[in-house]
């Protein structure tokens, strides 16, 4: 049956797979036919994620993003990939005058600094095969909306999608496409973080014209596109789902 968004035999490596969005992204991916490479720092997390998978021909690796040596073993173990989704991330929940440099390098490195010096290293070694699909995992904070004690964080997705941007010029030659998914809340543990209550998650979903957060598989749907065929002629986008909240 004819499928625009058919995975079969495309190898895909996602970051942050052992939970939340990335997990899902994986499972998602495993369902269309692709090939994955799981890669994140708990092993045993990783091991269930590639439990849930469909198919053969995946693999999961243990990396610490921000470390050096850990990303050349991971180099060195992963073959040539079609897709790769840079789902690992962390939030901070922080107001403004209490920033610190510290939590400043703290949260860039990790959500900015990993995900874009992996794209580089994998471009250099020549591990993203021509036609390939690369995705960053930004938010609407930072580039769209802004909210109190997140200016770190938005700071780190803004540059993101900045980043992107160019990315998508300068590797368009390649056929390489560079786009990023800008979500809104997701129904993941991580919303949970800073003591936030129920009562104070409940009451957010109803700023939301739909009355909930996304569902992480919601947020895989739009990887699935992005790294099919289906998106061949997008790059250098940046794709809401947010549930309509940015209209208001």
């Amino acid at each position: 049956m004819y499928n625009p968004f058919d995975l079969t035999n495309k190898i895909v490596l996602v970051t942050g797979a052992s939970s939340g969005i990335g997990q899902s992204i994986c499972v998602e991916c495993s369902r269309m036919g692709a090939k994955l490479i799981l890669v994140g720092r708990n092993e045993e997390r990783l091991k269930k994620t590639c439990s849930m998978l469909e198919g053969t021909g995946h693999f999961y690796h243990c990396c610490n993003l921000v470390c050096e040596e850990d990303i050349q073993s991971l180099l060195k173990k992963c073959s040539m990939v079609d897709g790769v989704v840079h789902s690992a991330g962390i939030g901070l929940t922080l107001p403004f005058k209490f920033t610190s440099s510290d939590e400043l390098k703290r949260i860039m490195e990790i959500n900015f600094h990993a995900p874009v010096l992996l794209t580089q290293k994998m471009l250099r070694s020549k591990k993203i095969q021509k036609g390939g699909s690369i995705i960053y995992l930004a938010s609407i904070d930072g580039v769209l909306t802004g909210h109190i004690g997140n200016s770190i964080y938005s700071a780190s997705k803004g540059a993101l999608v900045g980043m992107a941007k160019v990315q998508a010029v300068e590797l368009a030659a390649q056929n390489i496409r560079v786009n990023c998914i800008l979500p809104g809340r997701v129904d993941t543990p991580l919303i949970s973080r800073d003591n936030i209550s129920k009562e104070q998650v409940e009451a957010n979903k109803h700023l939301y014209p739909l009355k909930r957060y996304a569902r992480p598989e919601e947020i895989a749907y739009y990887a699935i596109y992005l790294l099919s065929d289906a998106s061949s002629f997008t790059t250098g986008s940046n794709l809401v789902i947010d549930g309509g909240f940015t209209l208001l």
